[in-house]
């Protein structure tokens, strides 16, 4: 759904709808929305890759209940540690976000609500088995300890041990491995006083295998007879959130939000081996208010974040520190008729980045009852991860050819952007049914960007782009329509993606230029707690820019499709079984791995990918429950 009387343009993506795919992790929420785009990263992790308006997950601020959470050290694998029988629903935000989660939003936020110990099952158990090797199980165990206190204890865990090959190139198809994700919520209400707070506790273990087929890594790591990979990631994660609101004034509150996290990840490429570990410290107070009366809201507080990097990549040690302390005030008017808007401001100073103001302003203005416009502007600003955020750079024997990174900000000035657009919705009424036509149009312009440029092949360099404003202009066109137990949507999309690199301004490659998106859900009516789900995606991709490489001879790539379709069938309000397909036309990209066949050789490259490695992949899960 979408939000008509928001000032923001927000999608929300509700539990409903999270089951309407396998959803095994974060990564994978978004596939019957058109908001994100959902790719492989490269042909070899088997990680994804999400972007919106046309810009990929680093410039995407990802909160957890609006706490920052996967950055940094976490970008290539930080969205499969979130499993998706955890997350309750998922707000999407194009445009910049609010001020109060920091400067580093530019175009948009997903924010991602947990379940609740108070309100989710009293138990819950969720299994899971793919063709393509994959096992996971789930468990969700709640209780009441008295009026005020609630605990959970959420228990995921995932394992691939099975080897596929099906394109017969010596390489995994898929990584195999394990990971064990253990998080512990505590849920305190006192309604009589105002206060409700929140504490989570989580650890993760995540080991991942790849290469070739033969390799075994007590045997052949750092050889050059087998070609294979080891990723292994260790988390620690600490949250707190209080919040009070004012019984005899309800329009005051005040919020608090502590979160520590630790990151750990040990990992080598072939001969390249990347460790990074970060700690993360984040901490925010908010106040609410109302200014005169309550068609004027204002919103003010402080934050401080600090973020210890250590890296060691290309035999470099590389350590950082990024202090930040800000404050922030945002305005919001209602005349709850017609218009409303948000304005913010904020204000850090940071040891790294300067001092400097970042604004933001969201606003909406309803012309009659089934028409409105929404309107956005904002600035962010943040430090590229240059190995952390590329991973697929070491999946290649690519000659690197900056001297600088071994510099705590390898060399470059921070990224600095600014996202403006709007979006008109309209109500549409149809053969009894309610829909939305909604056109939507963003830009984001950069006046500093950071460049990863891989346009000669065997090698690769990144700098500033400082001779000219790289851009990203996003036009979608969507169709929401409901019908008593039937839904539809339906999107085209089209992309205008460039960067200035040295040689020039060229279109950003692997980015489609235009994606066409149809959803089609129904479900049977209820007959003693027993019906049907049926659910079916189609998501076609234009055409792509690719690099120049030995392997392709066009230096663009055709359009594909991919079919993805899921039905489940409701025993009771306690069973469920659901049975999926994912690419189910069998669309895959021939020879992903440039030379693949000698991957020590100078042309090796498995980062060249523009479409689904593995095919055909079909599923079979259960869903069990026990209400309160």
């Amino acid at each position: 759904s979408i939000s008509y009387i928001e000032s923001q343009n927000i999608t929300m993506i509700s539990g409903d709808e999270l089951l309407k795919a396998a959803c095994c992790n974060l990564s994978e929420s978004f596939e019957t929305n058109p908001s994100i785009d959902v790719n492989f990263s490269d042909a070899i992790s088997g990680t994804k890759q999400i972007r919106m308006l046309g810009l990929t997950s680093p410039y995407i601020l990802i909160t957890s209940e609006n706490i920052p959470n996967i950055r940094g050290a976490a970008q290539a694998y930080g969205l499969s540690f979130i499993p998706g029988t955890w997350v309750e629903s998922i707000q999407i935000t194009k445009g910049a976000g609010s001020v109060t989660n920091g400067f580093e939003s530019i175009s948009g936020q997903i924010n991602a609500e947990l379940v609740k110990p108070l309100t989710d099952k009293k138990i819950f158990i969720n299994t899971y088995a793919s063709i393509n090797g994959r096992l996971e199980i789930n468990s969700h165990f709640n209780t009441k300890l008295n009026e005020k206190w609630s605990t959970g204890l959420y228990i995921h865990g995932n394992r691939r041990a099975d080897k596929f090959d099906n394109n017969k190139d010596s390489f995994l198809d898929l990584p195999v491995g394990n990971q064990i994700n253990v998080m512990n919520r505590w849920q305190y209400v006192n309604s009589e006083k105002g206060l409700i707070s929140f504490l989570n506790i989580r650890y993760l273990n995540d080991e991942k295998q790849s290469g070739q087929t033969q390799y075994d890594p007590k045997i052949h790591k750092f050889s050059s007879m087998w070609w294979g990979s080891e990723v292994d990631t260790k988390r620690f994660d600490f949250s707190a959130k209080m919040g009070y609101v004012n019984p005899q004034i309800p329009y005051q509150s005040l919020g608090f939000q502590l979160a520590y996290n630790f990151h750990d990840q040990e990992s080598y490429y072939g001969l390249n081996d990347y460790n990074i570990s970060q700690k993360s410290l984040f901490v925010n107070l908010i106040y609410n208010s109302i200014l005169f009366n309550s068609k004027n809201k204002i919103k003010a507080g402080l934050n401080f974040s600090s973020d210890d990097y250590s890296e060691y990549v290309f035999k470099s040690n590389i350590d950082r520190i990024d202090n930040s302390f800000g404050g922030f005030f945002e305005y919001s008017f209602d005349n709850f008729i017609d218009f409303n808007l948000i304005f913010g401001l904020r204000y850090d100073i940071h040891n790294n980045l300067g001092s400097f103001f970042t604004p933001r302003l969201h606003f909406r203005y309803q012309l009659n009852d089934n028409f409105s416009l929404k309107g956005s502007f904002g600035s962010g600003r943040k430090i590229a991860n240059i190995f952390a955020e590329n991973q697929g750079i070491f999946l290649s024997n690519r000659k690197n050819l900056n001297k600088n990174f071994s510099d705590k900000l390898y060399g470059l000035s921070p990224e600095k952007a600014t996202n403006l657009g709007f979006s008109l919705d309209h109500k549409v009424f149809l053969f009894g049914g309610q829909g939305n036509l909604i056109f939507d149009f963003y830009k984001t312009i950069f006046d500093n960007k950071v460049i990863i440029d891989l346009e000669t092949f065997g090698e690769f360099n990144f700098y500033n782009s400082s001779f000219g404003k790289s851009k990203s202009d996003n036009y979608q066109l969507e169709f929401l329509f409901s019908k008593n137990n039937w839904n539809i949507t339906a999107a085209y999309k089209k992309y205008d993606v460039s960067s200035y690199y040295k040689s020039g301004l060229k279109e950003k490659p692997l980015q489609p230029r235009n994606i066409i998106f149809f959803n089609y859900g129904i479900e049977s009516n209820k007959v003693n707690d027993k019906n049907w789900k049926f659910d079916i995606t189609y998501n076609r991709l234009g055409k792509q820019r690719l690099m120049l490489n030995p392997r392709d001879s066009s230096e663009l790539v055709n359009p594909h499709y991919s079919i993805n379709s899921q039905i489940t069938r409701v025993f009771s309000n306690k069973f469920e079984v659901y049975l999926g397909g994912e690419n189910i036309n069998n669309y895959k990209q021939e020879n992903p791995i440039i030379m693949a066949s000698n991957p020590f050789d100078p042309s090796f490259d498995a980062s060249i990918v523009h479409g689904p490695i593995f095919g055909s992949s079909y599923y079979l899960g259960l869903r069990y429950k026990i209400l309160n």
